[in-house]
């Protein structure tokens, strides 16, 4: 992947915009999809990160997760 291909991609995860975020996330292909779940609940967890950041990833989570919990309920 590119360099603006990744900003552009952890702009909308991190984006705190819902429909942005999952919209991002549909793109990518599934490796891809667990590498920014994995990235986001370090973020979350890990020390180190600003406040901003941590709040971006948990909006984020939240987005992914609801829709996660919609697709597997079906």
């Amino acid at each position: 992947m590119d360099a603006e291909f990744l900003e552009k991609t952890w702009g909308e995860i991190l984006s705190r915009r819902p429909a942005r975020i999952r919209r991002m996330y549909a793109l990518l292909d599934e490796a891809s999809q667990k590498e920014v779940m994995d990235h986001l609940r370090r973020m979350v967890s890990e020390d180190g990160w600003q406040e901003s950041q941590v709040i971006s990833a948990r909006a984020a989570l939240a987005a992914l997760e609801t829709k996660d919990s919609i697709k597997h309920a079906r």
